[in-house]
């Protein structure tokens, strides 16, 4: 396959079928990496470039082909206990907050948004497991979601290389929750069972969900609009459960896009709480 860069037109025309799709942002700015992640697309479709597959696609849309080249330019980046600080507050300040305000109900439900394969939610489920073993006469449930159907049908799998468990999976967990299964590690069936994978598009209609006590959004807002921030975050408040949690990224907030959210802080761990008083 040829490696010519692509025309200005051809950029414009994923940028914007990605934006429609997705509402990811890209520019003529990331065209290296437009092209080092649809040259293998290009490639397994048969086309001498990707340039040739635009084409193609330009000429006459096919779905399919549409949301393989989506799903290539959406960025997987996920890891064990990532960040370490939100699974401190979840451990230390929110879960003993909700067995506590939930006690009646015995319910918990816990979404793992843009979930990618699966590591963020497990990590959820085995934080659980390990320091709150009486959930496991609640109805306790994850919920793990992605546009991308690779991803989930990994993230179900549940299996590892030895690179993704050394991406932030403690010894001792690893030897309490996975066994090696060839070249990969499987998790255990008890933390694996917690969570449910499904496919959800954050600006298309989503499946009917239950009211969620915590929701992980974490490094997804930042590849949006300041408009599609604001839907989503409007979006994520109406699926809280009252004084239900969200969890953002390091490098995000709801200052600015939605005053419902009040911040709060458990250590180094930031949360947004759903404040009922102050919603629209």
């Amino acid at each position: 396959m040829t490696t010519a860069t692509m025309p200005l037109d051809a950029i414009s025309y994923v940028c914007s079928l990605v934006r429609q799709r997705s509402a990811i942002e890209l520019d003529a700015a990331k065209a290296y990496l437009i092209e080092a992640r649809l040259g293998p697309l290009a490639r397994r479709h048969g086309f001498p470039s990707i340039t040739d597959m635009v084409r193609s696609l330009q000429a006459k849309p096919k779905p399919d082909m549409q949301q393989e080249l989506v799903e290539a330019m959406t960025t997987n980046e996920t890891s064990f206990f990532r960040d370490a600080h939100p699974f401190e507050a979840l451990r230390v300040k929110v879960l003993p907050d909700l067995l506590r305000l939930a006690a009646a109900k015995r319910s918990l439900h816990i979404w793992s948004a843009a979930c990618s394969t699966g590591q963020e939610a497990y990590s959820i489920a085995i934080l659980i497991r390990e320091h709150f073993p009486e959930l496991g006469q609640w109805n306790a449930r994850i919920y793990a979601t992605d546009l991308c159907d690779d991803v989930l049908q990994k993230g179900r799998a549940a299996r590892f290389s030895q690179i993704e468990i050394n991406r932030g999976l403690p010894a001792a967990l690893l030897a309490k929750y996975f066994r090696r299964d060839g070249m990969l590690w499987q998790l255990a069936p008890e933390p694996r069972a917690m969570v449910a994978f499904t496919k959800l598009n954050l600006i298309e209609r989503w499946p009917p969900l239950p009211p969620m006590d915590v929701i992980f959004l974490r490094n997804v807002l930042i590849y949006f609009s300041a408009d599609n921030k604001k839907r989503i975050l409007e979006r994520m408040r109406d699926a809280l459960a009252p004084q239900g949690v969200l969890f953002l990224g390091a490098a995000e907030t709801t200052m600015g896009l939605d005053n419902t959210f009040v911040r709060e802080q458990a250590g180094s761990g930031v949360f947004y709480r759903n404040h009922p008083s102050l919603t629209k």
